[in-house]
Parts: structure tokens; C-alpha cells; sequence
């Protein structure tokens, strides 16, 4: 049977987020198939960092407050709660629930914030890349696991959605490791679809109403997609989720991974149900400078080859020190440690040593990190 993915047409954070959820878990269940009374629920959100709402890093709390609802009428009790990039603290969630506006959904609605910071070591030995994961222990305290992701590009990965934000359950620094001892972009993404197939959401849902383009998951611009999406497959929302802004699957290494594993891929694999696609008319949806790049990594080649070709076309991170304030977040947070900061201290790059995982990019609290493209590979791939 192909799985099932809902997609509701909702152009805007207002009241109507909840009533257009509520219809479009019909096509499902009603969530009362999907939570239990007395059930902990956890609403795993991304909270890459600590951002406002309107700068579309983050799940919009109107779509978490909705969740909640529907959550809190099937007599569940909901959790809110991620590992954010960077130290995984109570001092850090503290900024960052309250900057996102998830305490504030917290304080409207009597749902919980996660404050458990510890970890657990599971088991998968169904996993391709990994037989084993430690996640955060608020994934394994929780009867029930919805996910709420952001639908945004991602220099990395090319787009960050319903897999991706699972990636989410490994704590705080643990994440830096895995780039450090993955930073092929073909293994990554086979670890990203072992992290989903280890946790299996029993829901996944999707702020798609305002996503980012460009040099996202922090550093691209909003736009206007007007879509909720529903799915007991995080895959087949990933599937249906990048159709709508035209980008083909095989640009996404999530979705390519999960190809290799038998798990849905491509578009006649999935049921679409909901409102008609006519309703979204999306063009010239921007990517990441580094898409057009990302197959060098599955080309076999001699390590020197690779590096010498890789520094000339493919995409860096590019410091902006006029912007820079010295905080030191990438230079904490560098997996490879590619990173030094000189005697304004302000970061420079080794680029034999970058994986290009930006991170840095990524976790810049003040958009001080940009991704740029070599002359060459500018002039290789228009």
C-alpha cells in the first residue's frame, strides 16, 4: 500500500492553522488513532538555534500550538522539545524556547518544555550505516513521537524536512562527531534515513506555510510556500514536500538513500490526498549554492585528486568579518576543527581541512557566514 501524505493549501499564520490541521488529519485518522490518553507525546520541532519566529529557521509556534491542541483533546501530554546545534544545556534551551516562542505556547496551553539534557545508547541493527545511536533521552522517555519540521533548504543536505529534522535526537555535540566521521555526503545521508527508520514518528508533520530558500537552514530568506503536510512516512512527506518547490529528488541525498533502501522515493509511490497541487504554483525556488556540486562526492576518486579538485569547485564557507562579533559559535562548533581565529578574533578557514558540512554557516547567529562558490566552479556550473 503506498503511504499516505497530506497536503493542505494554508497561506498564513492565523487561527485557521488549527482547523486546516484538524481536516487534514482526517485523511488519516484523527489523532486519537495516533495518541493514546495518558500517553507522553513528543513534539520534536526544530529549534536550530535561537531565532524569531518570522526568520523561518524554526517551526512556527502557531503550528506547534495547533499540534498541542489536537495532542491535549486526545487526552495525550504533549513535549515539546529538540537538541538544537551546539552544546545541548538547559541554559541553551532556556534562549531558545523563549526566543522561538515555544515557552510562550508552553505558558498558553499547559504543554511541557523538555529540560532533560541526558542521552541513551539504543540499539538498530536494522541500520545500513549504523547499528547503534545515542539520542536524547526525552525520544525514549516518550510513548509516542510526532515530528514538526520546517520545510528549508540546507547547504549540506540540499533540503532539510521530515528526515532531516530527526537528526535532531542526537545530543547537542555528539552531531559533530557524526559530520567528523561521515563527511561523505552518500554515508551522511544513510545515517540521516537510519536516525528515521530507528525512531519511526508515528506522525510528521510539516510547516511548509513560510519556508526558506537559498543558503538555508539559517542563513537563506523566507518565502511564501502556503503548505501543512501530513504523514505517517517521513519520507513520503520529504518526497511530496520537494515536489512542491520543483526540486528533484535526485538533488536530495535523503531521498536518494532512501531509494537505495526500498523506502518511498518518488512521487508515483506515494498517495497524495488533500487539496489539489494546482493550488501551488511555486517557481524559481532558490537552492543552495552547493546543490549543483554535491554529486562530486559520490565520483570515485584518489583522496589527493578529490582534495585538490574539491578546493577549486566546490563551495566554502566564506567569513564576513565586517559582521562578525567574535562569539567563537563556529569556531566551538567545527567538526574537522577546521577552523582558527586570527588576532581580531575572527575565524579563517583551512580548506584541505574543511568537510564542508557548514556548520558554521549553519549555527551563525548573526549570518556572518556566507557560501560562495570558487571562480571555477562558478564557471563550471551555471
Amino acid at each position: 500500500m503506498q503511504p499516505k501524505v497530506v497536503v493542505k493549501y494554508c497561506p498564513e499564520y492565523t487561527a485557521d492553522v488549527e482547523k486546516i490541521l484538524r481536516q487534514g488529519l482526517q485523511g488519516l485518522g484523527e489523532m486519537s488513532v495516533f495518541v493514546k490518553p495518558g500517553q507522553k507525546v513528543l513534539l520534536k520541532v526544530n529549534l536550530l538555534m535561537k531565532k524569531r519566529p518570522e526568520e523561518a529557521v524554526t517551526t512556527h509556534p502557531s503550528v506547534v500550538e495547533a499540534v498541542v491542541h489536537l495532542v491535549q483533546e486526545a487526552g495525550g501530554i504533549p513535549i515539546i522539545g529538540d537538541s538544537p546545534g551546539g552544546p545541548y544545556t538547559t541554559g541553551a534551551l532556556q534562549g531558545i524556547y523563549a526566543r522561538s516562542g515555544m515557552k510562550e505556547v508552553a505558558d498558553r496551553t499547559g504543554a511541557l518544555l523538555n529540560w532533560d539534557v541526558g542521552q541513551t545508547l539504543v540499539s538498530h541493527p536494522e541500520g545500513k550505516i549504523v547499528k547503534s545511536l545515542a539520542v536524547t533521552k526525552s525520544v525514549i522517555d516518550a510513548d509516542v513521537v510526532i515530528t514538526l519540521s520546517k520545510l528549508k533548504t540546507h547547504g549540506m543536505m540540499t533540503f532539510t524536512g521530515a528526515v532531516k529534522i530527526l537528526f535532531g535526537v542526537i545530543p547537542g555535540l555528539l552531531k559533530a562527531e557524526y559530520h567528523l566521521k561521515m563527511p561523505d555526503l552518500k554515508i551522511f545521508a544513510g545515517l540521516l534515513v537510519d536516525i528515521a527508520t530507528c525512531i519511526k514518528p508515528a506522525l510528521s508533520i510539516m510547516d511548509g506555510i513560510v519556508g526558506m530558500e537559498g543558503d538555508g537552514p539559517s542563513g537563506g530568506k523566507p518565502r511564501s510556500v502556503g503548505a501543512l503536510l501530513i504523514s505517517q512516512d517521513p519520507f513520503a512527506l520529504d518526497v511530496v514536500a520537494t515536489s512542491l518547490i520543483g526540486l528533484k529528488p535526485e538533488k536530495v541525498p535523503t531521498i536518494m538513500a532512501a531509494r537505495e533502501q526500498g523506502l518511498a522515493s518518488r512521487l508515483e509511490e506515494v498517495e497524495w490526498i488533500g487539496d489539489p497541487r494546482s493550488l501551488w504554483r511555486i517557481q524559481n525556488f532558490v537552492l543552495p549554492k552547493t546543490s549543483s556540486v554535491n554529486f562530486i562526492d559520490r565520483v570515485p576518486l584518489p583522496k589527493t585528486a578529490r582534495g585538490f579538485i574539491m578546493n577549486r569547485v566546490r563551495p566554502r564557507p566564506y567569513f564576513r568579518h565586517e559582521l562578525c562579533v567574535g562569539c567563537k559559535d563556529c569556531f566551538n562548533n567545527c567538526p574537522p576543527k577546521a577552523l582558527v581565529m586570527n588576532e581580531e578574533n575572527r575565524p579563517v578557514v583551512d580548506l584541505d581541512a574543511c568537510i564542508r558540512c557548514f556548520c558554521c554557516q549553519e549555527l551563525c547567529p548573526h549570518q556572518a557566514v556566507e557560501i560562495k562558490k570558487p571562480r571555477l566552479g562558478r564557471a563550471i556550473f551555471k
